[in-house]
């Protein structure tokens, strides 16, 4: 018998985060989330997610064993921006059963269209700013930090759910040693054109930090209000993200574009610290879990560019050559050994063939499914 069970208690989420560690047991690849990230992630009175719109986690039980899990999601700003009435699933995990993912998938549908939903898409970690996509190509190799990571059977599990695909997303690995250098060649020739325009390129200040964040806030509301998803973050929600990676941050990624005062564009990249998180038991960073992770940090040797974005109307003028080519640059001396650059829609062109022109390579795609309730 195949139990689907809200969860309400402490105890609760505490085994909604622990299932992934189980099922992924032998999985060479997989990174445990961090405990109390994910502990942030479900909990209304820690995210700032939960001032405007709501969520709601289930557990599914067979024989007394926890054998899946799914959040349902009902984004209110993300509806009213984009003038629709759908609803999100997440954080999905679950054994290899039909039985189980459509029982568990359909309690998330059920709870959406509780909300007023109409359909239902995902994976969808809570928004589109968290982690989100079923991993359908590239299961040779873990997952980059903030990106998904699943097993291959989860395809059909969703599929066999009625789901059908909406839209994939991209992800591109540029290796250091193989990265067509012209973008760094350029570089100079380029900032000098630009800088002609008034606009220059610099590193984040990091002792100036909440005034940085605050300007980025500005270009990443504008530059991203076409994709897919995208929704303005709140200035609650976009202070939290801008706290937890500070912590993780290096100047040397974090590019912006300048003009007089106004930040333009910009490009973000983090350290990969899925490369330590990898080592730490379960997700849990206390007793010795910190440990690892601030002594591990000298020693990462990839990074994850996350975001790249320009104003409009400043586009076309080689700022995201520049950025990524002043990232590239400062990533040589630095014992960086490769980037993912990641994750880019499907169809989006002008992007997709600018990170092409630098020999990247598509090496993961991940997925979002749709389906109507």
């Amino acid at each position: 018998m195949i139990e689907i069970v809200p969860v309400q208690s402490k105890k609760q989420i505490g085994q909604f985060i622990d299932l992934p560690h189980d099922l992924y047991a032998n999985d060479p690849n997989y990174v445990p989330e961090l405990f109390l990230g994910q502990q942030d992630l479900l909990s209304p009175n820690k995210h700032p997610f939960y001032k405007h719109s709501s969520a709601q986690a289930f557990l599914a039980y067979q024989g007394g064993r926890i054998v899946g899990r799914v959040l349902a999601v009902w984004n209110t700003n993300h509806n009213t921006f984009n003038n629709i009435s759908e609803g999100q699933f997440g954080l999905f995990e679950c054994i290899n059963d039909q039985s189980i993912a459509n029982k568990l998938l359909g309690a998330a549908a059920e709870w959406v269209k509780s909300k007023g939903g109409t359909r239902i898409v995902g994976p969808i970690n809570l928004t589109t700013n968290d982690t989100c996509g079923l991993l359908v190509d590239g299961f040779d190799r873990p997952p980059m930090v903030m990106m998904p990571y699943n097993p291959p059977y989860y395809l059909e599990l969703i599929e066999h759910a009625g789901y059908s695909k909406k839209v994939d997303l991209r992800a591109y690995l540029v290796k250091t040693e193989t990265a067509n250098r012209r973008s760094v060649l350029l570089l100079e020739r380029l900032t000098e054109r630009l800088r002609r325009s008034g606009i220059v390129l610099r590193q984040i200040n990091l002792k100036d930090f909440a005034n940085e964040a605050k300007k980025i806030k500005a270009v990443y509301n504008k530059a991203w209000d076409k994709n897919l998803g995208f929704v303005p973050m709140t200035d609650e929600e976009f202070d939290y993200t801008a706290k937890e990676l500070k912590m993780i941050v290096d100047p040397k990624y974090c590019i912006v574009a300048e003009r007089g005062e106004e930040i333009v564009g910009f490009a973000l990249g983090i350290p990969n610290i899925n490369e330590i998180l990898i080592h730490i038991k379960r997700g849990r960073l206390l007793p010795f879990g910190i440990f690892k992770l601030l002594f591990g940090l000298k020693k990462i040797k990839m990074i994850r560019v996350l975001m790249l974005g320009v104003l409009e109307e400043y586009r076309k003028l080689g700022i995201e050559a520049c950025l990524y080519g002043l990232i590239i640059k400062n990533a040589i001396p630095s014992g960086i050994e490769g980037a993912e650059c990641s994750w880019m829609l499907d169809d989006n062109y002008m992007m997709n063939h600018a990170i092409e022109q630098i020999n990247a390579e598509l090496y993961k795609r991940y997925r979002l499914y749709e389906k109507s309730i």
